[in-house]
C-alpha cells in the first residue's frame, strides 16, 4: 500500500473520532438533538456507537463508549 493511501486512512480515522468527541458533546444538550447538523452527526457515528454502547457498561449516568471508541480509532 502507498503511504498517501494510509495517510488518507488515517486523515479519515481521526476526523471520525473529532465527530464522537462532537457527538459525546451535544450529549450535554439534550434540545440539540432535533438540530439536522446534529442529526447528521449522529447518522453517521451510530454505526459504530451503537455496538460499542452495548458492549461496553454505563458507569452510572456516564457512558465511556466514546472514549473506549476514540482510543481505539487513534489506537489504529
Amino acid at each position: 500500500m502507498s503511504n498517501d493511501f494510509l495517510a488518507f486512512i488515517g486523515w479519515l480515522l481521526q476526523i471520525f473520532g473529532y465527530l464522537i468527541v462532537a457527538r459525546a458533546l451535544t450529549s450535554w444538550f439534550p434540545d440539540a438533538r432535533r438540530h439536522p447538523i446534529v442529526q447528521l452527526l449522529y447518522q453517521v457515528t451510530d454505526p459504530v456507537m451503537i455496538p460499542a454502547s452495548r458492549l461496553i457498561p454505563r458507569i452510572g449516568m456516564i457512558d465511556l463508549s466514546p472514549m473506549i471508541v476514540i482510543l481505539v480509532l487513534f489506537a489504529i
